[in-house]
Order: C-alpha cells, then sequence, then structure tokens
C-alpha cells in the first residue's frame, strides 16, 4: 500500500503536473492576447465603417453642390452688376425683383451651407495654393507681394475637401509687372 501513496511525480510517459499547468498558462495567455486583437480589429473595422458611411454621406453631395455654385456666381455676379444709386432709382417692382434675387442668393448659400458646403474666407488676404487658383499676377495697390488683391471667383469647401478654388488676383513680388510665374498653384 505504501506505493499507492509514495506519488511524488507523474507516471511514466506522462507529463509532469506543473509543465502542464505551465502549458496551460501559456495558451491561456495566447488566447487572451488572439481575443483582445480580434476586438481591436473590430473596433477599427467599425469605426472605418463608421467614417465611410459619415463621408460618403457628407461627399456624395460633391458633384450637385459643384453644379450648383455656378448658379450661386450667377446670382452674385448679377447683383454686383447693379450699382446702388440704380438700385435705389428703380421702381417699386424692379426692387422687389432684386430683393427676390437677393433672398434666393441668401438661401441657396444657406442651404449649401447646410449640406456642409462653405465659402473659402479670403479676408486675410494671404494667398495659399491650397485654397486660392492665382489667375493673374496685378499691381499690389500697397499690399505686400503675394498677397490677395482680388477675388474673381469665390471658393469653396465640402466638409474638409477643396470644392473649388478661389480665383484670385496677387500681387506682384517685386513690383515690376510680367505673367504669373511658378510661383503660385494655377490648377484647372
Amino acid at each position: 500500500m505504501s506505493d499507492e501513496n509514495e506519488q511524488d511525480g507523474p507516471e511514466p510517459g506522462q507529463p509532469h503536473p506543473a509543465d502542464v499547468i505551465a502549458a496551460l498558462n501559456a495558451e491561456n495567455v495566447e488566447l487572451k492576447d488572439r481575443l483582445l486583437r480580434a476586438l481591436a480589429e473590430t473596433e477599427n473595422t467599425r469605426r472605418r465603417a463608421e467614417r465611410e458611411r459619415s463621408d460618403a454621406s457628407l461627399y456624395a453631395v460633391t458633384r450637385f453642390a459643384r453644379d450648383m455654385l455656378t448658379i450661386a456666381d450667377n446670382f452674385a455676379r448679377a447683383l454686383a452688376h447693379l450699382p446702388p444709386a440704380v438700385r435705389e432709382a428703380a421702381d417699386p417692382q424692379v426692387r422687389a425683383v432684386i430683393e427676390g434675387v437677393e433672398a434666393t442668393d441668401r438661401q441657396l448659400l444657406q442651404v449649401l451651407a447646410n449640406h456642409g458646403v462653405k465659402q473659402i474666407d479670403t479676408s486675410d488676404g494671404k494667398f495659399d495654393p491650397n485654397l486660392h487658383q492665382a489667375i493673374a499676377e496685378v499691381p499690389g495697390e500697397g499690399k505686400p507681394g503675394g498677397s490677395i488683391v482680388n477675388v474673381v471667383q469665390t471658393g469653396y469647401t465640402i466638409g474638409d475637401r477643396l470644392l473649388r478654388p478661389a480665383m484670385v488676383t496677387v500681387a506682384r513680388k517685386d513690383g515690376s509687372g510680367g505673367a504669373p510665374g511658378g510661383t503660385f498653384d494655377t490648377r484647372a
């Protein structure tokens, strides 16, 4: 009977219990690591899909918005060509039409803004090749070389992407004249 009570080690051909426990612990650590990686990959996939869905929603109107900008441009050109003196002297019916055009222009810009389309701000006068397209270099009229002198066509962004660059004239750097050089981005 003393042979049965004297089992200090494993039976011959069987692994030691400590080795089995160590192997199971190692397998447990590996499985936890794989689980955490799988959960992280699932979360990353979910976030990516959510971002792609959001981008698709935001940028789906890009082509339509670009087409609508020509209408906004036409409203702006029509209103810019009406001197204030002529407007004040106009008949009440003509003034009502002008006010209707102005209201329609404001409403169009508001609808575009509601869909993430915003005008590029050029009020700081700094030329940014990522947002502006230089169409000509002109005398600076007191402005430093390379700064915006005039906005010929308003630019727009949609979300954080450029929808259409602002077409601008910029002050000559040397004040001597000449055609625009390679200094500015002249995207089409």
